[in-house]
């Protein structure tokens, strides 16, 4: 009825889990980051040192990053971001960088209108700044 889908082109998931599922037309995001593929490196700098120290860091950089992340899945999912239908996007900051993060946001989904919901949040499993949940709508190919 569902099947995970993981992919080695996005960051390595922190826990059990895949980086999507599909489920008829619908596919199912796990949170994405900016972490990288195989190095885990942030772009535009982690939010937090080892020690839990804040540290300056660029919000668009890490968005832009998110949205690679998230075009690297939707591409094992056989989809791309004209397919994505509802976001969920976590802050950890939002009065510091809402406006960095919507600048960057709408340079990729303004054509693809999809629904919206930005949150703030304390903090995400790793020191980055922002996070997505996505949700897409691919249509199965007749039989």
């Amino acid at each position: 009825m569902s099947n995970p889908i993981r992919t080695d082109q996005a960051p390595a998931p922190v826990g059990a889990y895949p980086h999507a599922r599909r489920v008829g037309d619908l596919f199912f995001l796990s949170g994405v980051g900016p972490r990288q593929a195989g190095t885990n490196e942030i772009p535009g700098g982690p939010i937090r040192n080892a020690e839990g120290q804040p540290l300056d860091y660029d919000i668009r950089l890490q968005t832009e990053a998110v949205i690679a992340n998230v075009e690297a899945v939707l591409a094992a999912c056989g989809a791309t971001l004209d397919n994505v239908v509802d976001v969920t996007a976590f802050l950890v900051d939002m009065d510091r960088d809402f406006a960095g993060y919507n600048e960057i946001y709408a340079k990729h989904f303004t054509d693809v209108q999809a629904a919206r919901t930005t949150l703030a949040i304390r903090a995400l499993p790793t020191p980055i700044a922002v996070e997505f949940k996505v949700v897409a709508h691919l249509p199965q190919a007749s039989d």
